[in-house]
C-alpha cells in the first residue's frame, strides 16, 4: 500500500471523538424535545379534565331535571334506571390524574350550575373546575 491510500483509508471512517460529539449532541436535542412534549402532555391531560367536567356537569343537569334533585354523588350518575341507560360510564368520572371528580352540589354558580372538578396535576395545586366558587 502506498502512502496515498493509507491515508484515503483513513478518512473513510469517522473517528471515535467525531461519533461522541454527534452522540451527545443528540442527547442535549432529545431532552429539550422531551420537555416540550411533556408539557404539551399536561396541556392535553387539562384540556381533556375541563371538556369532562363540561359532560359531568350535562349528566348532573340533566338527573336535576329528572328527579328535582341534585345527586348525592356522581356515582348515581353511572347507575341504569329502569330502562334507561345510564348517563355516564364509571371510567368518566376518573381525571386523567386517576383520581375521582368531585361534586358540591351545595355550592352553584349564579346561573345554578353545581360545582364540579377536579384536583388537577399532583404537585401543581391547580384545581380544574367547571367555575370558581364566589368569583362567579
Amino acid at each position: 500500500m502506498t502512502v496515498r491510500q493509507t491515508r484515503t483509508l483513513r478518512r473513510t471512517a469517522f473517528t471515535l471523538m467525531e461519533v461522541m460529539v454527534v452522540v451527545a449532541i443528540l442527547v442535549i436535542l432529545a431532552g429539550v424535545g422531551s420537555v416540550a412534549v411533556f408539557h404539551y402532555l399536561d396541556e392535553a391531560k387539562i384540556k381533556t379534565a375541563r371538556l369532562n367536567i363540561k359532560n359531568i356537569e350535562q349528566a348532573v343537569m340533566d338527573y336535576k331535571l329528572s328527579h328535582d334533585d341534585w345527586p348525592a354523588d356522581l356515582t348515581v350518575l353511572t347507575q341504569k334506571e329502569g330502562s334507561k341507560n345510564a348517563a355516564l360510564d364509571d371510567r368518566q368520572l376518573i381525571d386523567p390524574w386517576n383520581q375521582r371528580y368531585q361534586l358540591d352540589a351545595g355550592t352553584l354558580s349564579k346561573t345554578g350550575k353545581p360545582h364540579i372538578f377536579s384536583a388537577g396535576p399532583p404537585g401543581s395545586g391547580e384545581v380544574i373546575q367547571n367555575f370558581i366558587p364566589g368569583q362567579e
